[in-house]
């Protein structure tokens, strides 16, 4: 195995298999085809037939060519398979040694790679040999391409195998390899399958897809254009266009988070070019990535008009995170004067809805709503901003669960809670069993749905904290206080994520068992049949496990019952 290793593709053949030249004397073509027979087990290359007719028109010696193949014959590839068979006839399964010699040759292909010397195939053979095409059938081999062709871009032998294999229709493989990103035809297909899969994905595995999915797009402008192009022109459609819209903000995202300035296509593509006042007045802003004061005046004179711009153009996420930062996130310093603007915007931007103007009938803008929006902002931005005590925070409890029924002030309410219990002092300072940020949420997630996965973010988080000032048994108390939030969040429909959460606590063994308990004797008193087979994929094995409720006597019946229930009416594996 040594000897393969070192030859590997530095042993091919010194002089490359020549084309017919006439210029060549017999003499010379001769020499050179014996050249190449006494290399190492040259009678396994792809070119010995070709040479070996070059060297016999040109008079070679049969005998001599036998002699020369036998003699440099080292059946190296035939070794390596008879240590296979050895390996199988010694007890190895099969599986195991097949796996064994593909990551071998894999780890040497990836050392030894010459992009050179794998382009010469086309020139030698003129076409895509037969074994390339049988070698991206095979999952293994197509991986060590995508590997290579990162590495190596510029190599046409690897650009063309990314075309076989999207051709072939593993086009979903192919989403985070960039030299995809230079061939349209194969960029296009990734393009249509990625984002059937984004529809088609659950809201907790979007996260994952989509960051592939904004890798290969944001490779290079001239990709981000071409994908947020088509992306709007379908977001356009009636059916599913709100999601292609969501996708399109999210690689938005991806881009701005990687420092990318996509401000002007952003813009372009939302149609602020055909109203340049407020053109001027966002793209400064998004492209610092900040708010000014200024511009902020000339979209609030923009928007408090008889003709304002369309609404879209203040829908960006980006303007309104930073919105809500500078009115909800603590410490953040907005002056006095244009509160009232900022107030405004976001009220505008979150509540009006405009009707399409229809052949004579000019576009309504309608803005019910956006006084009473504005008004729970205020309300709740001089809440958060006071500094209240938890005992004048509970005072204001009415005023914040009749303000929390619009989303916006939802949104700005969580990301304030996120900010005030990520302090390190805070559960070092709170005496309250449950403290009345986090009983906040369970209000908030009793309302508004779209708001589950980012709550299940902050209580993850929390729990997997380490609040090292605190004494062991108050660090469980904690935990259990955020397992509960977490039994409320799963109570009003975030089911699977959190499930999914707690049983990769359990998988990973690194979460106090008796937390796990907790966890689940909460559910077990909560839940009745009937059940989806996925939530019984997911708590049957906890609730099984002897560890977990083995010594829960107290709630036998409920696990014998819900262990009963599933063996009767589900097959798990």
């Amino acid at each position: 195995m040594e000897e393969f290793e070192s030859r590997a593709w530095d042993d091919t053949p010194d002089t490359e298999p020549l084309e017919e030249d006439e210029s060549l004397s017999p003499a010379d073509v001769q020499s050179n085809c014996l050249r190449q027979f006494s290399s190492t087990d040259f009678i396994m290359e792809p070119g010995i037939f070709s040479t070996l007719k070059r060297y016999f028109q040109a008079g070679g010696n049969p005998e001599q060519v036998i002699e020369m193949l036998s003699e440099n014959y080292q059946a190296v590839a035939q070794m390596a398979n008879l240590m296979a068979e050895w390996l199988i006839l010694a007890g190895a399964s099969i599986n195991d040694v097949q796996a064994m010699v593909e990551n071998h040759l894999k780890q040497m292909i990836l050392k030894t790679f010459d992009p050179k010397k794998a382009d010469t195939i086309f020139t030698e053979e003129g076409d895509a040999p037969a074994w390339l095409t049988e070698l991206i059938e095979h999952s293994t081999w197509r991986s060590v391409v995508y590997q290579l062709a990162e590495e190596f871009p510029e190599c046409l032998m690897l650009n063309f195998t990314i075309k076989l294999i999207s051709d072939a229709g593993f086009q979903g493989e192919i989403t985070s390899i960039s030299t995809a990103a230079q061939q349209i035809e194969v960029f296009s297909r990734i393009l249509k399958t990625s984002t059937c899969n984004f529809l088609q994905s659950p809201e907790d595995t979007r996260h994952r897809a989509v960051v592939e999915f904004a890798k290969m797009v944001c490779h290079g402008q001239h990709t981000y254009i071409y994908a947020q192009v088509m992306l709007q022109i379908l977001s356009q459609e009636t059916k599913g266009g709100n999601n292609i819209r969501r996708l399109q903000q999210e690689i938005t995202k991806y881009a701005i988070n990687k420092c990318l300035n996509v401000t002007p296509i952003q813009l372009a593509l939302n149609g602020a070019m055909g109203h340049p006042r407020a053109a001027q007045a966002l793209a400064p802003m998004l492209a610092r990535n900040a708010l000014n004061p200024a511009d902020i005046t000339v979209l609030f004179k923009l928007y408090t008009s008889q003709d304002p711009p369309p609404v879209d153009l203040i829908r960006i996420p980006q303007l309104l995170e930073l919105l809500i930062d500078a009115l909800f996130k603590p410490g953040s310093k907005v002056n006095q004067e244009h509160k009232t603007k900022y107030f405004y915007l976001l009220g505008y931007s979150a509540s009006v809805y405009e009707n399409p103007k229809k052949g004579n009938r000019a576009r309504q803008v309608i803005r019910d709503d956006l006084k009473p929006t504005q008004q729970a902002i205020e309300k709740v931005h001089n809440i958060c901003q006071g500094g209240k005590s938890a005992m004048e925070l509970i005072a204001e409890i009415n005023t914040l669960y009749q303000c929390i029924r619009f989303p916006v002030v939802s949104v700005g309410l969580v990301r304030w809670i996120e900010c005030v219990v990520n302090e390190p002092s805070y559960f070092k300072l709170c005496t309250e069993s449950t403290p009345t940020h986090l009983a906040l949420l369970d209000e908030v997630v009793s309302i508004h749905p779209l708001l589950h996965q980012r709550v299940l973010a902050l209580l993850v988080g929390l729990f997997e904290s380490e609040f090292q000032d605190l004494e062991i048994l108050v660090q469980l108390e904690l935990r259990k206080m955020l397992l509960d939030r977490m039994v409320n969040l799963l109570s009003r429909g975030c089911v699977l994520p959190v499930m999914k959460y707690i049983k990769n606590c359990s998988t990973k063994g690194d979460t106090d068992i008796s937390l796990i308990r907790y966890f689940v004797r909460e559910v077990l008193e909560i839940i009745a049949p009937p059940y989806t087979v996925e939530f019984v994929q997911l708590f049957l094995p906890l609730v099984e496990n002897e560890d977990i409720t083995g010594s829960m006597n107290t709630d036998s019946d409920l696990v014998n019952e819900f262990i009963a229930h599933c063996k009767t009416n589900y097959y798990v594996m």
